[in-house]
C-alpha cells in the first residue's frame, strides 16, 4: 500500500506540474512585446485588418478565457492552426515528433548501455591509468558545449572526411540504412552529451557500494573484481543508476532543440525555432508543452523506478 501511495503521490505532483508548467508557457508567449497580428500582417497593414485578425484569434477576450481555451484544446487533441502556415498543428507536428523520438531512441541505444559499460570497466581498474582516460574523457566531453561538439564532428566527418551528410534530413519512406547514416552525426552529438554524465554516476554509484562490509567479504572469499562489481556491487547500485539514466532520457528528448537546429534535422526543435523566428504563437505554446510535459513524464518514471528499486524510500522511516 505505501509504493502505491508514494506512486500516486508522484504522479499527482507530475500533473500539478504539469498545469503549472502550462500556465507559465500561456503567460510567457503573451506577454512578448508588440501585438501579434500587427506582426504578422506586416506594418503596412491597416487598422481594420488587424483588428478583424484579432477577432479571428480571439485576441481580445479575457487572457483567461484564452488561457482555459487552450488548454481544453490541447487536452482533446485540437493544438490549433499554425499562423504562418495554416497548417493544423497536430498534423504538422506527428511527424516531426516521431523524428525526434527516433533520434533521442537511438542516442539512447548507443550511450546508455556503453555508459554503463564504462562506469563498471572505470570501477574495475579504479586509480589505474584505465579509469583515469575514461574519467578525463568523461569530463573532456562534459566541459565542451554540444554546439561545439557538433560542428566540430561536420567539419571532421561530412568536410573535411566526407563520411557522412552534415544536414541530416530525412523523410517518409527513406531506407533505414540510408536514415541512420543521416542521423550519424547529431545521434553522436547527443551520446556525448549525455554519456559523461551517466558514466561518472555509474561510477560514483558503485563505488558508494564497494564500501560495504559484506564486499569485503566477498573479497575474502576469493571473487575476482569483475565478479565481485557483477554479483554483488552492480545489482545493489542500480537504483541510482537507474534515475540518472531515466533523467538523462528526458534530456535528450528536450536536449534535441540545439541539435536539430546545427543539423537541421526536421524534428520537434526546428519546427519550434523555425515558429519563434516567425512569432507563431499557437506553435510555440503547443511545442513548448509538449516539451514540458515529457520532461516531467521522465522525470516521474525516474521517481517511480527508484521507489521501486530501492526499498529505503519505500519506508523512509
Amino acid at each position: 500500500m505505501m509504493v502505491w501511495k508514494l506512486i500516486a503521490q508522484r504522479v499527482v505532483l507530475g500533473i500539478l506540474l504539469v498545469m503549472a508548467v502550462s500556465v507559465l508557457v500561456f503567460v510567457g508567449t503573451q506577454i512578448l512585446p508588440g501585438d501579434v497580428a500587427q506582426s504578422i500582417l506586416g506594418h503596412s497593414a491597416t487598422p481594420v485588418a488587424i483588428e478583424n485578425l484579432r477577432k479571428e484569434m480571439g485576441l481580445n477576450d479575457p487572457a483567461y478565457v484564452r488561457y482555459f481555451h487552450w488548454l481544453f484544446g490541447f487536452l482533446h487533441g485540437d493544438l490549433g492552426t499554425a499562423l504562418t502556415t495554416k497548417l493544423d498543428i497536430t498534423t504538422s507536428i506527428k511527424e516531426r515528433l516521431w523524428n525526434s523520438l527516433f533520434l533521442a531512441f537511438w542516442a539512447a541505444i548507443v550511450s546508455i548501455p556503453l555508459a554503463i559499460i564504462l562506469g563498471i570497466v572505470a570501477v574495475q581498474y579504479r586509480n589505474g591509468p584505465i579509469d583515469k582516460l575514461i574519467s578525463g574523457f568523461a569530463l573532456a566531453s562534459a566541459s565542451v558545449p554540444e554546439f561545439f561538439i557538433g560542428y566540430i564532428l561536420v567539419l571532421f566527418f561530412a568536410v573535411t572526411f566526407p563520411i557522412f551528410p552534415g544536414i541530416s534530413m530525412v523523410y517518409p519512406g527513406m531506407p533505414f540504412l540510408a536514415k541512420m547514416q543521416a542521423i550519424a552525426l547529431p545521434c553522436t552529438t547527443l551520446t556525448l552529451g549525455v554519456l559523461a554524465h551517466m558514466m561518472r554516476m555509474t561510477r560514483a554509484a558503485i563505488l558508494n557500494v564497494m564500501q560495504s562490509a559484506y564486499i569485503e567479504t566477498a573479497e575474502l572469499k576469493g571473487l575476482t573484481a569483475f565478479e565481485i562489481i557483477r554479483k554483488h556491487a552492480f545489482p545493489n547500485a542500480i537504483a541510482p543508476i537507474i534515475n540518472v539514466v531515466t533523467l538523462n532520457l528526458a534530456y535528450l528528448m528536450v536536449g534535441v532543440v540545439v541539435i536539430e537546429v546545427i543539423f537541421v534535422y526536421p524534428g520537434m526543435g526546428q519546427y519550434l525555432v523555425d515558429h519563434v523566428a516567425k512569432r507563431d504563437v499557437p506553435v510555440v505554446q503547443a511545442v513548448g508543452l509538449i516539451f514540458a510535459a515529457v520532461y516531467i513524464f521522465l522525470n516521474v518514471v525516474a521517481d517511480v523506478a527508484s521507489i521501486l528499486a530501492n526499498p529505503r524510500l519505500r519506508h523512509p522511516k
